[in-house]
């Protein structure tokens, strides 16, 4: 689930994490790929020699979400059942693409998700070229279920780093981060596997804590 970083509503880090800790990801595991997955706590998956082992996921723990959108002023202030703030509702749209059914269910499940903890979720399939060409490239979303398959080797330079977020790149989300970026220009630039697996195994981390993403399975 990738966020617009551009939108006001999910700027803050906190916010983010806020919304990782509203997704149930089990759930998701359980009820579409009938458990046949795990979740995922940032860009390399558990096969890869640059995934950190130490890196916590976010839980689901409703309590701990509802405390930080509380603590950035989000409340339900009229009893409707939504969040809000200076009168205006939390509420986003996640687009995903036609034809891939257990995205659109995904996205389904985490509107059911955020709305236990006062989000309005909606949610918008579009075919798969207006989506990429109108949508993706052009920045003009809110949140997106996407996928990525990657290669063997660990370098997302394209994905994170923040010279490639101009219009129709990788970095659709407009991530940016001094310290990702330096450690993914080091990364290409050293050759021994074991200094690679740090920089790497530094670089999950600091996914995880920022959320440009919530890494879902």
């Amino acid at each position: 689930l990738g966020y617009n970083l551009l939108n006001p509503f999910f700027k803050e880090k906190r916010i983010r994490q806020a919304i990782a800790y509203s997704i149930n990801k089990k759930e998701i595991i359980q009820g579409i790929l009938l458990g046949y997955g795990v979740p995922a706590t940032g860009p390399f998956p558990p096969s890869s020699w640059a995934y950190n082992p130490e890196v916590k996921d976010y839980e689901y723990n409703t309590a701990a979400a509802k405390n930080i959108f509380k603590e950035f002023g989000w409340t339900d202030s009229n009893n409707d059942g939504w969040l809000d703030k200076n009168g205006k509702r939390f509420e986003f749209t996640i687009i995903t693409n036609q034809g891939n059914k257990s995205r659109a269910l995904t996205a389904e499940l985490i509107q059911a998700h955020l709305k236990r903890v006062g989000i309005k979720v909606n949610v918008r399939i579009i075919e798969w070229s207006t989506f990429i060409h109108q949508y993706i490239d052009k920045k003009r979303f809110d949140a997106v279920i996407l996928g990525w398959s990657l290669g063997r080797d660990p370098d997302q330079f394209g994905i994170w780093h923040s010279s490639q977020k101009k219009e129709g790149q990788y970095n659709f989300v407009s991530y940016e981060n001094k310290e990702v970026d330096k450690l993914l220009e080091k990364g290409r630039r050293i050759f021994a596997q074991d200094k690679r697996q740090k920089i790497y195994r530094k670089v999950h981390k600091i996914l995880s804590s920022d959320q440009p993403y919530t890494f879902l399975y």
